[in-house]
């Protein structure tokens, strides 16, 4: 008995007797299919700016750190000094270079390829006291600034002691 009626059923479409999908059927899918599609592309260029974000941000740390911990690892040299890195030239921004910059030995290493379009700016002030007493020469902040593009990305402060 079951099989007679599919048998009918399928005979029916088969006669062109059974209804289609009409036009506007085929309108609301193909919209549904659409705006499903958008929503999807969206996220992913979400997701992609975020990831190019995160990296430039993560790079720019690993610079700043980098700087820093060279600049702790080198001699007391008295502030106010400055130096900027780019992928191709090291130079010292306000003409007052730390005692240990010698261009034959002990350059900061240059930024690689990799970082062709980051540069990387270090300073070097001597604080203030709060009191209103002469600053302690012994006591400097250094901050390592770091651009890509011409944009701050990412700014680390820390402190030297003459030792």
């Amino acid at each position: 008995m079951k099989n007679l009626r599919l048998r009918r059923k399928v005979a029916r479409s088969l006669d062109g007797s059974s209804r289609g999908v009409t036009l506007i059927e085929v309108l609301i899918a193909l919209a549904l299919f659409t705006i499903i599609a958008i929503v999807f592309i969206s996220g992913l260029t979400v997701a992609a700016r975020s990831v190019f974000i995160g990296d430039q941000r993560t790079t720019a740390e690993s610079l700043a750190r980098a700087q820093m911990e060279y600049v702790k690892s080198q001699a007391y040299s008295d502030a106010p000094w400055d130096y900027m890195l780019t992928h191709d030239v090291h130079s010292g921004e306000s003409g007052y270079l730390p005692d240990w910059w010698d261009p034959e030995k002990n350059i900061p290493p240059k930024l690689d390829s990799m970082y062709h379009s980051y540069a990387v700016k270090v300073e070097a002030e001597v604080i203030d006291n709060e009191n209103g007493e002469d600053p302690d020469p012994g006591l400097q902040q250094i901050t390592v600034t770091v651009r890509h593009d011409d944009k701050v990305v990412f700014t680390l402060v820390g402190y030297n002691m003459d030792r």
